[in-house]
């Protein structure tokens, strides 16, 4: 008999509680079970299975190569699972289903509450997750089933097949600075005014960080040696209206930042730009809250937030009185 027959769901758990664990008689502590009885079963699973799943050495145990493709696959079930319980507990409560976002900074302060917004017009009773990460670790998330769609700064290339990636738009990075800044009434700047100010910036590797490295190399310049840097938007622009640092962000959370009177955008251009996509498991596109979402973030990602709903420029509603 094919050795999957006879893994239940229960075994899955025991998996995974070895994974975080690494020690026999914790999990058996755990699970309400025994160590001699999770060692016979650890046992017969990797007779079954034909392969070693964990070294045993004096500290625990570790997973082997074969394992952690193991565990992989029982992450994934865990997770599909998840959704499954969530799912039907959110239609059992009269309820449109559920769907789970993740977003980088990049998106998150526009593209992806505004679609939200768009989703729960049309879909009141919808369960909707947010969360806001780096592509780094919202990405491997969507792999295991934990998320539904991510969405941020376009990443290296995707090969893998469950995963479906589409690019929503491409924009460029602003300098911005608080409502009142000393550079905020200049007009057009060049670099020498903006390297008298310190800088707030997103850290190293990240899409927005990048973009900027990649606008200073092209001006010829490095970044300034002392910064402070932030992963945080709502950190970043706490600071930036308290203080006369300048800060870096993407084109369209810098124009709703400004529509909100939060920031101003310096006028300094800079070069470069970058891709932001959407990226979803396709299998999940028969849910109907997924299969929404995804249509409300194309539709949000087709406008700039300086417009409202009737088509005229946000900016135009803000007078010479409140740039000042």
């Amino acid at each position: 008999m094919d050795w999957t027959h006879r893994l239940r769901l229960r075994h899955l758990h025991v998996l995974l509680s070895l994974a975080a664990t690494g020690n026999l008689s914790q999990s058996a502590t755990a699970l309400n079970s025994t160590q001699p009885g999770l060692s016979k079963w650890l046992k017969e699973l990797e007779e079954d299975v034909g392969l070693p799943l964990f070294e045993r050495h004096a500290r625990g145990l570790r997973p082997t190569v074969y394992g952690e493709a193991l565990i992989q696959h029982a992450r994934r079930i865990e997770a599909r699972l998840d959704n499954a319980r969530d799912d039907m507990q959110a239609l059992r409560d009269g309820g449109s289903g559920l769907v789970s976002i993740g977003t980088s900074g990049v998106a998150a302060a526009d593209t992806v509450p505004l679609a939200v917004s768009r989703l729960l017009q049309q879909m009141p009773r919808a369960h909707v997750r947010l969360q806001e990460s780096t592509m780094n670790q919202l990405l491997p998330q969507l792999a295991r089933g934990e998320l539904d769609i991510v969405v941020g700064r376009s990443a290296q290339h995707n090969d893998n097949p469950e995963i479906r990636v589409e690019t929503l738009y491409m924009e460029p990075i602003n300098l911005v600075a608080r409502p009142g800044h000393p550079l905020v009434a200049r007009g057009a700047l060049d670099w020498d005014d903006v390297f008298d100010y310190s800088w707030i910036v997103w850290p190293q590797g990240t899409p927005v960080r990048n973009a900027m490295d990649n606008a200073l190399a092209e001006a010829g310049r490095t970044m300034p040696a002392h910064v402070v840097e932030s992963n945080s938007s709502i950190l970043n622009i706490t600071l930036l209206n308290h203080t006369d640092l300048l800060g870096v962000a993407s084109h369209r959370a810098a124009l709703r930042f400004e529509r909100l009177n939060s920031v101003r955008i310096l006028q300094i251009e800079l070069a470069g730009e970058g891709a932001v996509s959407m990226y979803w498991r396709e299998e999940n596109r028969d849910r109907a809250a997924v299969a929404l979402a995804i249509e409300s973030l194309r539709e949000c990602a087709r406008g700039l937030p300086d417009e409202d709903d009737d088509g005229q420029s946000a900016r135009g509603l803000t007078t010479s009185a409140d740039r000042a």
